[in-house]
Protein backbone atom coordinates (compact mmCIF):
# COMPACT_ATOMS: atom_id res chain seq x y z
CA UNK A 1 0.00 0.00 0.00
CA UNK A 2 3.03 2.12 0.79
CA UNK A 3 4.54 1.71 -2.21
CA UNK A 4 1.02 2.43 -4.35
CA UNK A 5 1.04 5.83 -2.48
CA UNK A 6 4.37 6.49 -3.66
CA UNK A 7 3.63 5.99 -7.37
CA UNK A 8 0.70 7.92 -7.27
CA UNK A 9 2.61 11.21 -5.45
CA UNK A 10 5.32 11.01 -8.12
CA UNK A 11 2.97 10.77 -10.69
CA UNK A 12 0.98 13.58 -9.11
CA UNK A 13 4.16 15.11 -9.65
CA UNK A 14 5.03 14.23 -12.93
CA UNK A 15 1.37 15.23 -14.33
CA UNK A 16 2.51 19.03 -13.74
CA UNK A 17 5.12 18.95 -16.17
CA UNK A 18 3.76 17.15 -18.61
CA UNK A 19 0.45 19.44 -18.48
CA UNK A 20 2.67 21.99 -18.90
CA UNK A 21 4.29 20.51 -21.93
CA UNK A 22 0.60 19.64 -23.45
CA UNK A 23 -0.20 23.55 -23.08
CA UNK A 24 3.16 24.69 -24.57
CA UNK A 25 2.05 22.30 -27.36
CA UNK A 26 -1.28 23.49 -28.08
CA UNK A 27 0.27 27.18 -27.85
CA UNK A 28 2.25 25.99 -31.21
CA UNK A 29 -0.55 23.54 -32.95
CA UNK A 30 -0.58 26.38 -35.60
CA UNK A 31 3.00 26.16 -36.88
CA UNK A 32 3.20 23.32 -38.68
CA UNK A 33 6.65 22.38 -38.92
CA UNK A 34 6.95 22.44 -35.07
CA UNK A 35 3.87 19.92 -34.68
CA UNK A 36 5.74 16.44 -34.99
CA UNK A 37 8.83 17.39 -33.21
CA UNK A 38 6.72 18.11 -30.32
CA UNK A 39 4.60 15.36 -29.90
CA UNK A 40 8.12 13.50 -30.03
CA UNK A 41 9.29 15.50 -27.05
CA UNK A 42 5.95 14.94 -25.07
CA UNK A 43 6.14 10.96 -25.84
CA UNK A 44 10.16 11.12 -24.75
CA UNK A 45 9.48 12.83 -21.56
CA UNK A 46 6.35 10.60 -20.53
CA UNK A 47 8.74 7.68 -20.84
CA UNK A 48 11.36 9.36 -19.09
CA UNK A 49 8.92 10.29 -15.91
CA UNK A 50 7.75 6.38 -16.35
CA UNK A 51 11.22 5.12 -16.10
CA UNK A 52 12.46 7.34 -13.14
CA UNK A 53 9.16 6.23 -11.34
CA UNK A 54 10.34 2.56 -11.76
CA UNK A 55 13.39 3.04 -10.55
CA UNK A 56 12.60 4.45 -7.50
CA UNK A 57 10.54 1.39 -6.57
CA UNK A 58 12.42 -1.41 -7.53
CA UNK A 59 15.73 -0.71 -7.68
CA UNK A 60 16.45 -0.54 -4.31
CA UNK A 61 15.84 -1.13 -0.62
CA UNK A 62 16.82 1.97 0.39
CA UNK A 63 14.40 3.42 -1.75
CA UNK A 64 11.48 1.70 -0.70
CA UNK A 65 12.03 2.79 3.15
CA UNK A 66 11.28 6.59 1.98
CA UNK A 67 9.57 8.60 4.57
CA UNK A 68 6.23 8.62 2.54
CA UNK A 69 5.04 12.25 2.63
CA UNK A 70 8.29 14.22 2.85
CA UNK A 71 10.63 12.45 0.74
CA UNK A 72 9.31 11.98 -2.58
CA UNK A 73 5.97 14.37 -2.29
CA UNK A 74 6.55 17.69 -4.22
CA UNK A 75 3.51 19.88 -5.09
CA UNK A 76 5.91 22.19 -6.15
CA UNK A 77 7.55 20.11 -8.99
CA UNK A 78 5.76 23.02 -11.69
CA UNK A 79 7.12 25.75 -10.22
CA UNK A 80 11.04 24.33 -10.10
CA UNK A 81 10.90 24.30 -13.72
CA UNK A 82 10.26 28.12 -14.08
CA UNK A 83 12.48 29.28 -11.82
CA UNK A 84 14.81 31.65 -13.28
CA UNK A 85 18.88 31.15 -13.05
CA UNK A 86 20.53 33.48 -10.76
CA UNK A 87 23.43 35.53 -11.87
CA UNK A 88 26.41 35.25 -10.56
CA UNK A 89 26.62 40.25 -10.90
CA UNK A 90 23.51 39.76 -8.14
CA UNK A 91 24.52 39.78 -4.30
CA UNK A 92 23.32 36.38 -2.46
CA UNK A 93 20.52 38.36 -0.53
CA UNK A 94 18.84 38.65 -3.79
CA UNK A 95 19.65 35.92 -5.65
CA UNK A 96 18.71 33.27 -2.79
CA UNK A 97 15.07 32.66 -1.28
CA UNK A 98 14.50 29.12 0.27
CA UNK A 99 11.46 27.49 2.14
CA UNK A 100 11.78 27.11 5.81
CA UNK A 101 12.20 23.37 5.98
CA UNK A 102 9.61 20.85 7.95
CA UNK A 103 11.26 19.94 11.82
CA UNK A 104 13.25 16.51 12.76
CA UNK A 105 13.71 15.18 15.38
CA UNK A 106 15.36 11.81 16.71
CA UNK A 107 13.73 8.23 16.81
CA UNK A 108 13.14 6.99 20.01
CA UNK A 109 15.62 4.10 18.83
CA UNK A 110 18.80 6.94 19.18
CA UNK A 111 18.50 7.41 22.52
CA UNK A 112 20.16 10.55 24.20
CA UNK A 113 16.91 12.24 24.13
CA UNK A 114 17.35 12.75 28.01
CA UNK A 115 20.85 15.19 27.07
CA UNK A 116 21.70 17.91 25.27
CA UNK A 117 24.96 17.71 22.72
CA UNK A 118 27.39 19.63 24.49
CA UNK A 119 29.18 20.90 21.43
CA UNK A 120 31.31 19.61 18.20
CA UNK A 121 33.12 17.41 20.24
CA UNK A 122 30.35 15.44 21.72
CA UNK A 123 31.34 11.47 20.73
CA UNK A 124 27.89 10.88 19.54
CA UNK A 125 28.06 13.61 16.23
CA UNK A 126 28.23 12.04 13.11
CA UNK A 127 30.39 14.57 11.46
CA UNK A 128 29.33 15.74 7.41
CA UNK A 129 31.44 18.07 6.09
CA UNK A 130 29.97 20.04 2.89
CA UNK A 131 31.06 22.89 0.97
CA UNK A 132 28.77 25.69 0.62
CA UNK A 133 29.66 29.12 -1.96
CA UNK A 134 26.82 30.81 -4.24
CA UNK A 135 27.28 28.90 -7.23
CA UNK A 136 25.83 25.45 -5.87
CA UNK A 137 24.47 26.30 -2.55
CA UNK A 138 21.10 25.21 -4.41
CA UNK A 139 22.54 21.79 -4.71
CA UNK A 140 24.27 21.81 -0.85
CA UNK A 141 21.03 23.09 0.75
CA UNK A 142 18.99 20.06 -0.99
CA UNK A 143 22.10 17.80 0.05
CA UNK A 144 21.64 18.42 3.66
CA UNK A 145 17.69 18.44 2.80
CA UNK A 146 17.90 14.85 1.91
CA UNK A 147 20.14 13.50 4.60
CA UNK A 148 17.84 14.83 7.47
CA UNK A 149 15.12 13.66 5.45
CA UNK A 150 16.62 10.02 5.53
CA UNK A 151 18.30 10.04 9.10
CA UNK A 152 16.81 7.98 12.14
CA UNK A 153 18.74 10.32 14.33
CA UNK A 154 19.39 13.39 12.24
CA UNK A 155 19.39 15.38 16.04
CA UNK A 156 22.74 13.94 16.13
CA UNK A 157 24.22 15.11 12.88
CA UNK A 158 26.90 17.68 12.70
CA UNK A 159 27.42 19.64 9.26
CA UNK A 160 30.39 21.43 8.98
CA UNK A 161 30.24 23.97 5.82
CA UNK A 162 33.56 25.28 4.54
CA UNK A 163 33.15 28.77 2.69
CA UNK A 164 35.30 30.86 0.88
CA UNK A 165 33.46 33.96 -0.98
CA UNK A 166 30.40 34.51 0.74
CA UNK A 167 28.73 35.20 4.39
CA UNK A 168 25.97 31.82 3.97
CA UNK A 169 25.23 31.31 7.19
CA UNK A 170 22.21 33.38 8.42
CA UNK A 171 20.41 32.15 5.12
CA UNK A 172 21.38 28.59 6.25
CA UNK A 173 20.05 29.15 9.72
CA UNK A 174 17.06 30.39 8.11
CA UNK A 175 15.95 27.37 6.49
CA UNK A 176 16.84 25.10 8.83
CA UNK A 177 16.90 26.54 12.25
CA UNK A 178 17.27 23.32 14.00
CA UNK A 179 20.67 22.15 11.89
CA UNK A 180 23.99 21.67 14.13
CA UNK A 181 26.53 23.33 12.19
CA UNK A 182 29.75 25.19 12.00
CA UNK A 183 31.13 27.85 9.23
CA UNK A 184 34.75 27.79 8.28
CA UNK A 185 36.83 30.27 6.06
CA UNK A 186 38.60 28.36 3.54
CA UNK A 187 41.40 31.08 2.14
CA UNK A 188 41.34 31.02 -1.73
CA UNK A 189 44.99 31.83 -1.82
CA UNK A 190 46.45 28.88 -0.05
CA UNK A 191 45.80 26.96 -3.38
CA UNK A 192 45.62 29.47 -6.23
CA UNK A 193 49.14 29.25 -7.12
CA UNK A 194 48.59 25.37 -6.88
CA UNK A 195 45.52 24.99 -9.54
CA UNK A 196 46.32 24.37 -12.78
CA UNK A 197 43.67 24.43 -15.92
CA UNK A 198 41.61 21.55 -16.63
CA UNK A 199 38.99 20.06 -19.54
CA UNK A 200 36.22 22.31 -17.01
CA UNK A 201 36.69 25.94 -15.22
CA UNK A 202 34.22 24.73 -12.84
CA UNK A 203 36.78 22.16 -12.03
CA UNK A 204 39.29 24.74 -11.45
CA UNK A 205 37.51 26.78 -8.40
CA UNK A 206 39.66 27.02 -5.17
CA UNK A 207 37.08 25.65 -3.25
CA UNK A 208 36.84 22.23 -4.78
CA UNK A 209 40.53 21.95 -2.96
CA UNK A 210 39.32 22.89 0.35
CA UNK A 211 38.38 18.69 0.97
CA UNK A 212 42.61 18.25 0.98
CA UNK A 213 42.64 20.83 4.31
CA UNK A 214 39.89 19.25 6.25
CA UNK A 215 42.40 17.96 8.44
CA UNK A 216 43.78 21.21 9.59
CA UNK A 217 40.09 23.59 9.11
CA UNK A 218 38.07 21.43 11.63
CA UNK A 219 38.41 20.79 15.19
CA UNK A 220 41.30 17.84 16.71
CA UNK A 221 38.52 16.37 18.63
CA UNK A 222 36.72 16.02 15.33
CA UNK A 223 38.45 12.32 14.53
CA UNK A 224 36.47 11.50 11.10
CA UNK A 225 34.41 12.89 8.78
CA UNK A 226 32.18 12.10 5.47
CA UNK A 227 32.88 14.62 2.88
CA UNK A 228 30.33 15.04 -0.07
CA UNK A 229 29.83 17.21 -3.05
CA UNK A 230 27.28 19.59 -3.33
CA UNK A 231 25.62 17.96 -6.33
CA UNK A 232 23.93 14.63 -4.70
CA UNK A 233 20.98 13.77 -2.51
CA UNK A 234 21.29 10.78 0.06
CA UNK A 235 18.06 8.44 -0.11
CA UNK A 236 19.32 6.22 3.09
CA UNK A 237 20.28 6.42 6.76
CA UNK A 238 24.02 8.35 6.58
CA UNK A 239 24.75 6.48 9.62
CA UNK A 240 25.31 3.04 7.69
CA UNK A 241 27.85 4.94 5.75
CA UNK A 242 29.63 6.87 9.12
CA UNK A 243 30.11 3.57 10.46
CA UNK A 244 31.90 2.21 8.13
CA UNK A 245 34.84 0.15 8.80
CA UNK A 246 38.16 1.88 7.54
CA UNK A 247 40.49 -0.88 8.71
CA UNK A 248 44.30 0.69 8.59
CA UNK A 249 43.10 2.84 5.75
CA UNK A 250 42.52 6.70 5.49
CA UNK A 251 40.06 7.50 3.47
CA UNK A 252 36.90 5.03 2.29
CA UNK A 253 35.16 5.45 -1.31
CA UNK A 254 33.67 3.34 -3.56
CA UNK A 255 36.05 1.86 -6.03
CA UNK A 256 35.56 1.07 -9.40
CA UNK A 257 38.63 -1.48 -10.33
CA UNK A 258 37.23 -2.04 -14.31
CA UNK A 259 37.52 1.90 -14.89
CA UNK A 260 40.44 2.52 -17.28
CA UNK A 261 43.21 4.21 -14.68
CA UNK A 262 45.54 4.68 -17.31
CA UNK A 263 42.74 7.50 -18.64
CA UNK A 264 43.17 9.95 -15.60
CA UNK A 265 46.74 11.14 -16.39
CA UNK A 266 48.17 12.21 -19.70
CA UNK A 267 50.90 10.16 -21.71
CA UNK A 268 53.82 12.20 -20.35
CA UNK A 269 53.13 10.63 -16.66
CA UNK A 270 53.29 6.89 -17.68
CA UNK A 271 56.32 7.22 -19.94
CA UNK A 272 58.16 9.00 -16.88
CA UNK A 273 59.60 6.40 -15.21
CA UNK A 274 59.89 8.38 -12.25
CA UNK A 275 56.53 9.24 -12.15
CA UNK A 276 54.46 5.95 -13.24
CA UNK A 277 56.50 3.68 -10.29
CA UNK A 278 54.47 5.89 -7.72
CA UNK A 279 51.91 3.10 -8.56
CA UNK A 280 54.59 0.19 -8.05
CA UNK A 281 53.29 -2.32 -5.45
CA UNK A 282 49.50 -0.88 -5.35
CA UNK A 283 46.65 -2.08 -7.41
CA UNK A 284 45.14 1.19 -8.19
CA UNK A 285 41.31 1.68 -8.87
CA UNK A 286 39.47 4.96 -9.77
CA UNK A 287 37.28 6.54 -6.92
CA UNK A 288 35.30 9.61 -6.49
CA UNK A 289 36.08 12.16 -4.29
CA UNK A 290 32.89 13.30 -3.88
CA UNK A 291 32.14 10.96 -1.48
CA UNK A 292 34.57 10.02 1.17
CA UNK A 293 35.00 8.65 4.57
CA UNK A 294 37.98 10.26 6.11
CA UNK A 295 39.88 8.68 9.66
CA UNK A 296 40.99 12.99 10.01
CA UNK A 297 43.23 11.23 13.28
CA UNK A 298 45.56 8.93 10.66
CA UNK A 299 45.54 12.28 7.86
CA UNK A 300 47.22 14.71 10.43
CA UNK A 301 49.69 11.67 11.56
CA UNK A 302 51.07 10.92 7.99
CA UNK A 303 50.46 14.68 6.85
CA UNK A 304 48.56 13.80 3.55
CA UNK A 305 47.39 17.22 2.60
CA UNK A 306 51.55 18.08 2.08
CA UNK A 307 51.56 14.85 0.09
CA UNK A 308 48.65 16.55 -2.09
CA UNK A 309 50.42 19.68 -2.70
CA UNK A 310 53.43 17.94 -3.60
CA UNK A 311 51.70 16.44 -6.64
CA UNK A 312 49.90 19.09 -7.38
CA UNK A 313 53.24 21.19 -7.77
CA UNK A 314 54.54 18.73 -10.14
CA UNK A 315 51.48 19.05 -12.26
CA UNK A 316 52.06 22.62 -12.48
CA UNK A 317 55.15 21.97 -13.78
CA UNK A 318 55.14 18.86 -16.00
CA UNK A 319 51.32 18.74 -16.80
CA UNK A 320 50.60 14.82 -15.51
CA UNK A 321 46.62 15.40 -15.67
CA UNK A 322 43.56 17.40 -16.73
CA UNK A 323 40.95 16.98 -14.29
CA UNK A 324 40.97 19.51 -11.74
CA UNK A 325 41.56 17.98 -8.13
CA UNK A 326 40.69 14.08 -8.74
CA UNK A 327 43.79 12.78 -9.73
CA UNK A 328 46.25 14.15 -6.50
CA UNK A 329 43.89 12.27 -4.62
CA UNK A 330 44.55 8.83 -6.93
CA UNK A 331 47.98 9.46 -6.74
CA UNK A 332 48.34 9.10 -3.25
CA UNK A 333 45.74 7.01 -2.18
CA UNK A 334 44.56 5.05 -5.32
CA UNK A 335 45.09 1.06 -4.33
CA UNK A 336 45.09 2.55 -0.59
CA UNK A 337 41.48 3.06 -0.11
CA UNK A 338 38.98 0.75 2.46
CA UNK A 339 36.32 -0.02 -0.63
CA UNK A 340 32.53 1.27 -0.05
CA UNK A 341 29.53 -0.81 -1.18
CA UNK A 342 28.54 1.59 -4.88
CA UNK A 343 25.19 1.90 -3.54
CA UNK A 344 27.17 4.90 -1.32
CA UNK A 345 27.81 6.41 -4.86
CA UNK A 346 25.60 6.23 -7.66
CA UNK A 347 27.86 9.08 -9.45
CA UNK A 348 27.80 10.43 -12.88
CA UNK A 349 24.63 11.47 -13.49
CA UNK A 350 25.32 15.20 -14.32
CA UNK A 351 26.65 13.60 -17.54
CA UNK A 352 30.20 13.85 -18.57
CA UNK A 353 32.54 17.00 -17.93
CA UNK A 354 31.74 19.01 -21.64
CA UNK A 355 27.89 18.04 -22.85
CA UNK A 356 26.09 17.03 -19.43
CA UNK A 357 23.95 14.54 -21.10
CA UNK A 358 21.46 12.32 -19.48
CA UNK A 359 23.15 8.72 -17.80
CA UNK A 360 20.87 5.99 -16.39
CA UNK A 361 21.96 4.29 -12.64
CA UNK A 362 23.87 1.97 -12.52
CA UNK A 363 22.93 -1.76 -11.94
CA UNK A 364 22.26 -1.94 -8.27
CA UNK A 365 20.67 -0.88 -5.03
CA UNK A 366 21.51 3.21 -4.65
CA UNK A 367 21.95 4.74 -1.42
CA UNK A 368 23.03 8.36 -2.35
CA UNK A 369 22.65 9.74 -6.24
CA UNK A 370 25.41 12.05 -7.43
CA UNK A 371 25.07 14.31 -10.58
CA UNK A 372 28.76 14.73 -11.06
CA UNK A 373 29.44 15.90 -14.32
CA UNK A 374 28.50 19.50 -15.98
CA UNK A 375 25.18 18.65 -16.32
CA UNK A 376 23.23 19.84 -12.75
CA UNK A 377 19.42 18.63 -11.62
CA UNK A 378 18.48 22.59 -10.23
CA UNK A 379 19.60 24.08 -13.99
CA UNK A 380 18.13 21.22 -16.40
CA UNK A 381 14.80 21.94 -13.90
CA UNK A 382 14.92 25.72 -14.28
CA UNK A 383 15.75 25.50 -18.49
CA UNK A 384 12.88 23.28 -18.79
CA UNK A 385 14.90 20.65 -19.81
CA UNK A 386 14.90 17.93 -17.44
CA UNK A 387 16.88 14.35 -17.49
CA UNK A 388 14.35 11.51 -16.16
CA UNK A 389 16.59 11.28 -13.05
CA UNK A 390 16.27 14.98 -12.04
CA UNK A 391 12.77 14.11 -10.95
CA UNK A 392 14.62 12.14 -7.93
CA UNK A 393 16.56 15.22 -6.79
CA UNK A 394 13.68 17.79 -7.07
CA UNK A 395 11.77 16.70 -4.01
CA UNK A 396 14.65 18.22 -1.74
CA UNK A 397 14.99 21.11 -3.48
CA UNK A 398 13.99 24.24 -0.82
CA UNK A 399 14.75 26.35 -3.33
CA UNK A 400 11.40 29.14 -3.78
CA UNK A 401 10.80 32.28 -5.93
CA UNK A 402 12.20 35.51 -4.42
CA UNK A 403 10.02 37.86 -2.70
Amino acid sequence: MADLKRILLFFRSSLFILLADWLDFKSKKKKRRGICSSKILWIRRFSGFFFAAMLMIILSPSLHSFPPAEAIKSSHLDSYLRLPSYQASHSSKDRFSFRKASGFRNADECGFTDRKITGVCDPSLVHVAITLDVVYLRGSMAAVHSILQHSLCPENIFFHFIVSDADLETLVRSTIPQLKFKVYYFDPEIVRNLISSSVRQALEQPLNYARNYLADLLEPCVRRVIYLDSDLVVVDDITKLWITNLGSRTIGAPEYCHANFTNYFTGGFWSDQQFSRTFKGRKPCYFNTGVMVIDLVKWRRVGYTKRIERWMQIQKRYRIYELGSLPPFLLVFAGRVAPIEHRWNQHGLGGDNVKGSCRELHPGPVSLLHWSGSGKPWLRLDSNRPCPLDALWAPYDLYGHPH
